[in-house]
């Protein structure tokens, strides 16, 4: 890490280290999570608010780990787990990791199209496709440009993604007193218990993990003991705090748009009925901020899940693939899944079920990681912080194993 510049105190170089959390936070606001918070608005008003509020605590916990083993490791997660599993458990892990990143990168692809097909009347297939081949020119600009800046343009897609999907609540301002009772822990049915596991179950994804580590790797190197690290993991922890903190309020923000204004309307549990339900509430202006907003989201999240695919396949498998090649090997399915005429909601659906299989494989050998004086060194988790990580890890794994088991019956 450089010197700082004579006269330039340690506060004041925190926010040029900020960036590796917002692009892993656009995993945050995929397509997968639109629809689900705007599906918990429209049906249920302001009841859920309170599982997306504690959903955004357990992420930043989550992703502050991820981030912190980057750092002090000079690793990313599948790195690690690369280094210290055996051929045989090592394949299998891979396996299991590379069937996650390619569920996400169908949902994600997918939104887009739709997205393209909200905006021009594209078709999902052609959709699909030009969507790709965004997603690659944007993943080139870290391969010709640099980190800094493919965070950069990520950043700018988020605050594009913050202002379509929240500008409606200028339309339709929530309800003070309906906020403040989402925020009371309670259900209204076992469909409402059903639809809050799949909103905390899909929050914490897999590919938001690995890919969080290997970003402060890439950005950042391994960082000596000493101040140094000191400045590096408090600038984390902002990093970190912010980034979550505009994810969160995007899906709170979708959420309170739904129930303010769309609560009780028909046909809102698809990305396209919700869309034409919030032209024929709020405008087609507010409609067209939405659709951009998605088109946004999908571009963005994909392109950060190619780059997470391209991490696991390094660590996991010793072999370094670009990411433009990464991005070609996971865009096929997703286009033969459009081609061949697939439900586009039910798809993405489907993915988040595929994520919830992978959720444990990264949560446990985070926390694992995280109280291990080898790795960490002075660094390692405490045993209340390693108690909350273990409580919020049960709670993530048994709500995913639960969305499975509703889903199911």
């Amino acid at each position: 890490m450089r010197t700082p510049a004579p006269g330039v105190t340690a506060a004041a170089r925190v926010p040029v280290l900020l960036g590796p959390a917002f692009v892993a936070a656009i995993a945050y606001v995929d397509p997968g999570n639109v629809a689900a918070n705007l599906t918990a608005g429209a049906r249920y008003g302001y009841l859920l608010l309170w599982v997306l509020v504690a959903a955004n605590v357990m992420a930043v916990l989550v992703q502050y780990q991820s981030a912190k083993l980057g750092l002090v490791t000079g690793e990313s997660l599948p790195g690690v787990l690369g280094r210290r599993l055996r051929r045989g458990p090592r394949l299998a892990f891979w396996a299991q990791a590379e069937v996650v990143a390619a569920a996400t990168d169908v949902a994600e692809v997918v939104g887009g199209a739709i997205a393209l097909h909200l905006l021009f009347g594209v078709p999902l297939p052609l959709g699909g496709l030009i969507v790709g081949v965004a997603s690659m020119v944007l993943l080139a600009t870290q391969d010709r440009y640099g980190q800094r800046r493919f965070e950069g343009v990520v950043v700018a897609l988020l605050a594009v993604i913050t202002v379509g999907f929240l500008v409606g609540l200028l339309v339709s301002p929530p309800d003070p007193g309906g906020v403040l009772g989402g925020l009371v822990p309670r259900f209204a049915g076992s469909d409402s218990v059903l639809l809050a596991a799949s909103m905390l179950g899909a929050t914490v994804m897999p590919h938001a993990i690995y890919v969080h580590s290997a970003l402060v790797r890439d950005r950042h190197g391994r960082s000596p003991e000493g101040s140094g690290r000191r400045l590096l993991l408090r600038a984390t922890r902002w990093d970190v705090g912010v980034a979550l903190v505009v994810a969160g309020a995007v899906n709170i923000g979708l959420l309170l748009l739904a129930a303010a204004g769309l609560q009780g309307t028909a046909g809102t549990d698809t990305i396209e009925g919700a869309h034409g339900a919030i032209v024929a509430a709020l405008g087609p202006a507010v409609g067209l901020a939405f659709a951009i907003g998605l088109l946004a989201s999908g571009l963005a999240s994909t392109s950060v899940g190619a780059y997470a695919g391209a991490t696991i396949m390094e660590g996991l498998l010793h072999r370094r693939f670009p990411l433009l090649l990464r991005r070609v090997v996971t865009l096929v399915p997703a286009i033969v899944l459009l081609a061949l005429g697939a439900d586009p909601t039910w798809t993405l659906v489907l993915s988040q079920v595929v994520l919830s299989f992978g959720i444990p494989f990264a949560l446990v050998p985070l926390v694992r990681f995280g109280r291990d004086p080898e790795l960490m060194g002075a660094d390692r988790n405490g045993p209340w912080l390693h108690a909350v990580l273990c409580v919020v890890v049960g709670l993530v794994v048994v709500l995913n194993v639960a969305l499975l088991v509703l889903l199911v019956a």
